[in-house]
C-alpha cells in the first residue's frame, strides 16, 4: 500500500476567548492552579458559531493552503464527538457546503482524543482504493456544549475549534506506521447519549486517564520505532497529545 503526506493545513476557532480568570469566577480554581497542571491559559468557546461553521472554516483554509479544488477530494472524514447532529454527519454537511463530489465516502469518526490520528489512518486506506488521491481530514469539537461548568476537573480542559488537513496519497510513498488501540471504559471518560436519562455532560477520572497515557505512550513509541527500524537518537521531535 502507498502512503500519504499532508499537503495543506487549516484551522478555525470561535471568536470568544475564555481565560483562566473567567473560570475562576465560575468554579473554585485559579490561573496558577490550571497552568501548573495543564499549561492551559485560554480556550475558545462557541457563542454564535456552530460545529458546522468550524469544520467549514478549517476545511476551506486547508484546501487553499494545498492549492487544490473540492473536485479533487476522494474522501472526507470528520473526527468528532460533538457534531451538531447525529444525522446527517458533519462530514456530509461539509461535503454539501464545499461542493465535494457526491461519489466519495464522507463520514464522522468518534474516537475522542485519538480521533484525528485514527481518521488519518482510515483516510490512507481509503485513498489507496480511490481514483482521486487527495483526502480531507477534519478534527473538530464544540465541547463547551458538553462541559459541566461546575466540575473544575474537566471544565478547565476543553474548548472549541477545528483543524483540517488535506492529504495526498502517491505511489511509492511509504505507508504510515501507526500503533492504534482501545481500552473501552465508561468510567474513565463518559458522555451519556440520547437514550440515557442522564444529562449529556463530560465526566472523567482525570488521574486515571493521565496514568493510562503515561503508561501507554512509551510502549507505542517503542512499537513504532521498531516497525520503522529507527532508534531514539534518530528522531528529531516527539509530539504528544
Amino acid at each position: 500500500m502507498d502512503g500519504i503526506k499532508i499537503t495543506g493545513l487549516g484551522k478555525c476557532v470561535p471568536g470568544k476567548v475564555l481565560t483562566n480568570e473567567d473560570l475562576a469566577q465560575m468554579v473554585e480554581t485559579s490561573d496558577e492552579w490550571i497552568v501548573s497542571r495543564t499549561g492551559i491559559r485560554t480556550r475558545h468557546e462557541c457563542t454564535t458559531e456552530s460545529h458546522e461553521d468550524l469544520c467549514l472554516g478549517a476545511a476551506k483554509a486547508a484546501l487553499a493552503d494545498a492549492g487544490i479544488s473540492p473536485e479533487q477530494i476522494g474522501a472526507c472524514i470528520v473526527a468528532t464527538l460533538s457534531a451538531d447532529n447525529l444525522c446527517p454527519a458533519a462530514a456530509c454537511l461539509l461535503q454539501r457546503d464545499l461542493g465535494l463530489p457526491e461519489d466519495i465516502p464522507c463520514f464522522d469518526l468518534d474516537a475522542a482524543c485519538t480521533g484525528f490520528l485514527e481518521a488519518m489512518h482510515v483516510m490512507e486506506c481509503l485513498l489507496n482504493a480511490s481514483e482521486r488521491k487527495f483526502g480531507l481530514v477534519v478534527g473538530a469539537e464544540a465541547l463547551s456544549r458538553l462541559v459541566n461548568w461546575e466540575d473544575r476537573g474537566t471544565c478547565i480542559l476543553f474548548g472549541d475549534g477545528a483543524g483540517a488537513a488535506v492529504v495526498e496519497c502517491r505511489k511509492g510513498w511509504p505507508f504510515t506506521d501507526m500503533v492504534l488501540g482501545c481500552r473501552g471504559d465508561e468510567k474513565l471518560l463518559h458522555i451519556p447519549g440520547a437514550g440515557s436519562l442522564e444529562p449529556s455532560l463530560i465526566s472523567m477520572e482525570g488521574t486515571a486517564v493521565f496514568r493510562f497515557a503515561v503508561e501507554m505512550i512509551p510502549k507505542c513509541i517503542e512499537q513504532v520505532l521498531s516497525r520503522k527500524q529507527v532508534s531514539m537518537d534518530e528522531v528529531d521531535y516527539f509530539v504528544f497529545h
